[in-house]
């Protein structure tokens, strides 16, 4: 098979962070771009790396012609728009072996169902990138751990943690575009983690059944004036008329449809993490055995003195979300890897290959939007949220997080 021909729409952080996965999967040649951000950064890097032409297109249509997968990475508020233009070129007859959207797959069910629906009427394979579920540390720790759970059982415990100091541009902070605070855009990472490192080896991803959520959100330190001017100065978005949370904790309870038996995944998002940088961490506690990871738990250290500090021109080569640039600095070498990044695009360049479904769908990625849905419910109501209702569930088809409305004010 020839490679295949990657159409990459949106220029920002995570395309940039995907070419550097990229470089290291076989069989991948980035033929387009379609951004309305400079893509200046981007063709260097695709022409650095060798990964192919990396062609300008003006528009979503004439990039669809000319490849074979379609990568939606762009902001959370436009996806449903660019997966349309999408469907539109296809319809046209274009011709496409997949598409890939990055997480999350949208900002209600409502947006989500839209998604789901157009590849489904083009009869169209779906791959949802979610790297944390990719990462080779956990499929390691699973693998490790195999014979242990076949005998023992698998995990009854998982704690999945994100944090950092914040995202890097303006429309994440504000909740009306990204579709709420630091539950919607980590959230769903930990949500994603818990389910799967709580499933049995050999199961589909959702086996699990979903039985309730129950979450805390806050707005700890974004909300402090100090730091609410720094949000308006830089970003022009103002917490102290449109708030989101930057701290979010809970639990999802799944049962196992086979033994009846039920499972427990905690989750932690926050975005005032100043520490060294983005910190990933899991552990699971199985009748028996355990397992941890820390991703600044690297191998390599560096230590910058006062003196040197000058010399440092960008700390973000040493980790993602980097907060200083002197002392005792973790240092991830290959952090694409490292978070999963290479493995998911090899597992959808397999996927097409062998003619399968890619590990994660759309329709996966739409159960981890209304668990995420559910979180911001539970915060409101001050109670658990009943997924076996369905009731809850149909409410939650048609539900708006009053924080993603701009509504913060009223429930933080």
């Amino acid at each position: 098979m020839s490679a295949l021909r990657y159409g990459i729409v949106g220029g920002g952080f995570i395309a940039a962070f995907q070419l550097e996965a990229l470089r290291q999967v076989q069989g991948i040649e980035v033929a387009g771009f379609v951004s309305k951000d400079p893509l200046d950064e981007l063709l260097a890097l695709t022409r650095k790396y060798r990964l192919g032409e990396g062609r300008i297109y003006e528009n979503v249509a004439q990039m669809v012609r000319d490849v074979d997968v379609v990568a939606v990475f762009v902001p959370n508020f436009a996806r449903v728009e660019v997966v349309e233009e999408i469907a539109g070129a296809v319809k046209a007859g274009a011709e496409l072996m997949a598409i890939a959207c990055e997480k999350p797959l949208a900002r209600t069910m409502a947006e989500g169902r839209r998604i789901v629906g157009l590849a489904q009427e083009l009869n169209l394979p779906t791959a949802y990138f979610e790297n944390q579920v990719h990462m080779k540390a956990l499929k390691a720790a699973r693998r490790q751990l195999a014979s242990v759970t076949e005998t023992m059982g698998p995990p009854v415990l998982v704690r999945s943690n994100e944090e950092h100091a914040g995202p890097h541009k303006g429309w994440f902070w504000d909740p009306r575009r990204q579709g709420g605070g630091v539950m919607s855009d980590m959230g769903c990472h930990c949500l994603a983690v818990g389910r799967q490192v709580l499933t049995p080896p050999g199961k589909p991803a959702d086996f699990l059944r979903p039985l309730s959520v129950q979450a805390d959100l806050s707005l700890l330190k974004w909300g402090q004036p100090r730091w609410r001017k720094e949000l308006l100065d830089r970003f022009g978005v103002d917490y102290a008329e449109t708030p989101a949370e930057d701290f979010a904790t809970g639990m999802v309870t799944y049962e196992n449809p086979e033994t009846g038996r039920l499972l427990k995944a905690q989750f932690t998002v926050s975005w005032m993490y100043d520490k060294q940088g983005l910190r990933l961490m899991c552990d699971a506690l199985g009748p028996g055995y355990a397992f941890e990871f820390n991703s600044l738990a690297s191998p390599l250290e560096v230590f910058v003195g006062d003196a040197a500090a000058a010399g440092v021109a960008d700390a973000e080569t040493a980790l993602e979300k980097s907060t200083a640039r002197r002392g005792l600095l973790a240092v991830q070498p290959n952090e694409a890897d490292l978070y999963g990044y290479t493995d998911e695009n090899q597992d959808l360049v397999d996927a097409v290959a062998e003619g399968r479904p890619a590990m994660l769908d759309w329709q996966y990625a739409l159960e981890i939007v209304r668990l995420n849905l559910a979180a911001y419910l539970s915060a409101e109501r001050h109670a658990t949220v009943d997924l076996t209702d369905q009731a809850t569930l149909d409410e939650l088809e048609t539900y708006v997080p009053l924080i993603q409305q701009g509504r913060g004010r009223e429930v933080l």
